[in-house]
């Protein structure tokens, strides 16, 4: 049986591995569809944006070895979606199938939940990113669109997976408070 990941917060310390991590997709994947490495201050200033409004930001560890990270981020720049989030979750290059995606996506849905958020949202930048589909479905996503062609990127046009997954209460129409701790940033 394979050892299961280490969870814990995101802190300064992490910055460089996560900035490694992301820099490698922006080169060579489609998960994001930015085309230049943002600079270390610039990844530190994200982490630094999301954590001080409240919005979890996680780390995975392997054997003591950094293996991946996940964060809920706001959805959107609109106060009327403010209790939705929308999760990202990269795991390092040959640890795939390992259990760090799902153990890092599994934390983040039960912090959305105890934070109060009612809905998260993954927005995957590949239609053809199977791995991170079923990775969703097995968490409770579902396929809400697919935007064809949406975005290009390694000189390929590429498809946007939307899934959506209720938390908590999910969508009644009691018009609940913001969900606590979080000063969105709209």
């Amino acid at each position: 049986m394979r050892p299961a990941a280490r969870l814990r917060e995101a802190g300064d310390a992490d910055m460089a591995a996560i900035a490694a991590l992301y820099a490698d997709e922006v080169l060579h994947g489609v998960a994001t569809y930015e085309y230049r490495v943002p600079e270390a201050a610039e990844m530190r200033r994200r982490w630094r944006h999301l954590v001080d409004h409240g919005f979890p930001y996680l780390v995975a560890e392997l054997d003591g070895r950094f293996a991946g990270y996940a964060y809920a981020g706001p959805y959107r720049g609109r106060i009327g979606y403010q209790w939705t989030v929308e999760d990202t979750v990269y795991v390092v290059p040959g640890l795939q199938g390992r259990g760090v995606g799902r153990a890092l996506l599994q934390a983040l849905i039960e912090r959305c939940e105890a934070i109060g958020f009612r809905q998260m949202v993954a927005v995957i930048g590949d239609g053809g990113n199977r791995a991170s589909v079923i990775l969703h479905e097995r968490l409770g996503f579902r396929t809400v669109g697919v935007f064809r062609g949406l975005g290009r990127k390694h000189g390929r046009w590429l498809d946007t997976v939307q899934m959506q997954r209720s938390l908590g209460g999910g969508g009644g129409d009691d018009g609940p408070a913001p969900p606590s701790g979080v000063i969105w940033p709209g």
